[in-house]
């Protein structure tokens, strides 16, 4: 490939917007697209980029397979001694294993690959075969951390904590993930192998960990066995393999010798059918060794021509260069087809998020106009607002007049706001795309009534300092003689009175003309309207994004489906797509 900056630039880019896409909002299609988001983010962190920066680095070939298989024997095997446990027990592979030359250990010890990983390893022992010894306090280790070992061998095993943030079962004192690095002079300089958790593990965590592993390969060897080459895990890996041209090995394992010939003969004719008949294919026969007894090492000669064909393509520069370059290749091709896809489930997200949106404004619009109507039509001043306007006109006290009045402003807009909700609520239970996030917002349909209540006691201050603001005006005029003894919670009485009770109250307003002037009463009645528009607004405002906020906290940007396309056409320009 001609890795140019311009290109790693732009890969760079696009793998930020692939980073930054989301896909929270339950859609048919969600679900796939956030895996392959994920998987595309693991091919690009883990090989893509790490390949295309250092493309001298040694070539990287994952072992991967069902449950079973004999991929940790068959590693075993290729390097000549046992570095990943091998057994009876499920899952056996629990911390992934990376083998490579001495000489090569530092392309790896660093996070230049598989960044997610925490690093461990194995000092060597004193005396003897140390690199065995020294397994085996591991594997001692990992026993104790699942409880399945104890007294001398965990205790000798406690010699290891510390190194590179060591963790049993799969997982570094951190929690993160780990990848356990072990050195091999036998195995030649330019080749890795890795042995990769089951890609059917009953762990969940095992299985996703396989998945990312896989992706970080140069060379997929997809190790299965006589009893399962036709399950359909291993094939989808397959046809994965096949869409993105990658370069692959399969191993059929564990074949019984008297049917050698008809399975592999089977297992040819299915790769061919998919149209991966150019796949190498090589066949192991069940032995002694592959119970995993003993030293977990199977006979040279049953693993000479898969490591002839590795030894060959990491040390032939040319077939070295070919096997990595196709590999990457494949993965930046297929996002011509990836890409497109994610965008367009970006698009259905937006345009998800805008229509439950859409649902929630129109129900608000219903519920201002609601309030609007209401207390144009006086039903403010109904109830116990009534008995007080009734009262006030016998003398009664102005601030229980305004109390009541408060009160009943309060109550309608609760109304109305509960109104919205249930008609939002209902609408979001009939869209697919809400079945998360209208739990959400019923969760913080709480407590409107005591949110209301704070924005109309606001607004009944502004309207009293309004009140007193004219009534001081009014005392300097003509109508001087009639306002000097005018208080201004009077004022302010009658000002809401004649706001919120329509033609229930139409006294109120003559009374406040009484007092302050024909003028003076008119403009006030006119500045307490704006006032009182503006704090409804306000109280239905700070409702509505109450119920939209579960929406808006999803992170749907409409400019997610752009981002990703432009990348995309960025990449293109770069002549690497074709």
């Amino acid at each position: 490939m001609d890795v140019r900056p311009r290109l790693i630039d732009a890969l760079s880019v696009l793998r930020d917007r692939v980073d930054a896409a989301r896909f929270p909002l339950p859609l048919r299609g969600a679900a796939r697209a956030r895996r392959s988001r994920a998987e595309l983010l693991a091919q690009l962190d883990d090989y893509v980029m790490p390949r295309l920066r250092a493309p001298q680095a040694p070539l990287l070939a994952v072992i991967g397979g069902s449950t079973g298989a004999g991929k940790s024997t068959l590693v075993n095997s290729l390097v000549g001694r046992r570095v990943s446990a091998a057994g009876v027990l499920r899952p056996t592979t629990r911390t992934p294993v990376l083998v490579c030359h001495p000489d090569d250990h530092h392309w790896f010890a660093g996070p230049r690959v598989l960044p997610q990983l925490t690093r461990v390893w194995v000092p060597e022992q004193d005396g003897g075969d140390g690199a065995y010894d020294a397994y085996d306090a591991y594997d001692a280790y990992e026993e104790s951390e699942w409880g399945e070992s104890g007294g001398d061998e965990a205790e000798e095993a406690d010699g290891l904590r510390g190194y590179g943030g060591y963790g049993g079962a799969g997982g570094g004192e951190s929690g993160m993930p780990t990848v356990r690095i072990e050195t091999e002079p036998a195995l030649p300089s330019g080749l890795a192998l890795l042995d990769a958790p089951d890609i059917d593990s009953l762990v969940a965590a095992n299985r996703e960990l396989a998945a990312e592993l896989i992706c970080a390969a140069d060379v997929w060897v997809l190790v299965t066995t006589a009893a399962r080459y036709a399950d359909a895990v291993p094939w989808h890996l397959l046809r994965t393999a096949k869409e993105y041209d990658v370069t692959l090995v399969t191993v059929l394992d564990r074949v019984p010798h008297q049917i050698v010939t008809d399975v592999a003969g089977r297992y040819a004719e299915l790769l061919q059918r998919a149209g991966l008949g150019h796949v190498p294919r090589f066949t192991i026969p069940e032995l002694p060794e592959s119970a995993g007894g003993g030293s977990g090492l199977l006979p040279a000669t049953a693993v000479a021509a898969l490591r002839d064909w590795l030894e060959r393509h990491a040390q032939d520069p040319v077939a070295r260069a070919a096997a990595a370059d196709r590999t990457a290749a494949g993965v930046i091709a297929s996002l011509r087809s990836r890409l497109p896809a994610l965008a367009g489930a970006a698009a259905a997200q937006h345009a998800a998020a805008l229509r439950l949106a859409g649902r929630v404004e129109e129900a608000y619009e219903a519920a201002a106009e609601r309030v609007r109507r209401e207390v144009a039509a006086g039903e403010v001043l109904s109830g116990d607002a009534r008995a007080r306007w009734r009262e006030h006109a016998g003398g009664g006290r102005p601030d229980e007049l305004l109390d009541a009045l408060t009160q009943g402003l309060t109550s309608l807009l609760a109304c109305a706001v509960e109104e919205a909700d249930e008609r939002a609520g209902d609408a979001w239970r009939r869209d697919p795309a809400a079945a998360d996030a209208s739990l959400a917002a019923a969760a913080g349909a709480t407590g409107a009534v005591g949110r209301l209540g704070v924005v109309v006691r606001r607004w009944r201050r502004c309207m009293e300092e309004l009140a007193e603001e004219e009534t001081r005006e009014a005392r300097g005029g003509r109508a001087a003689e009639r306002a000097g003894s005018v208080a201004p919670e009077e004022a302010a009485a009658l000002l809401a009175t004649a706001l919120l009770g329509g033609r229930r109250a139409r006294t109120a307003g003559e009374n406040l003309a009484d007092l302050l002037g024909a003028q003076s009463a008119l403009r006030l009645c006119d500045r307490g309207s704006r006032l009182l528009a503006t704090y409804l607004e306000r109280a239905l405002d700070g409702e509505r994004e109450r119920r939209l906020a579960p929406l808006d906290r999803l992170s749907v940007p409409p400019e997610q489906q752009a981002e990703l396309i432009a990348a995309l056409s960025v990449l293109q320009k770069e002549k690497v797509l074709g």
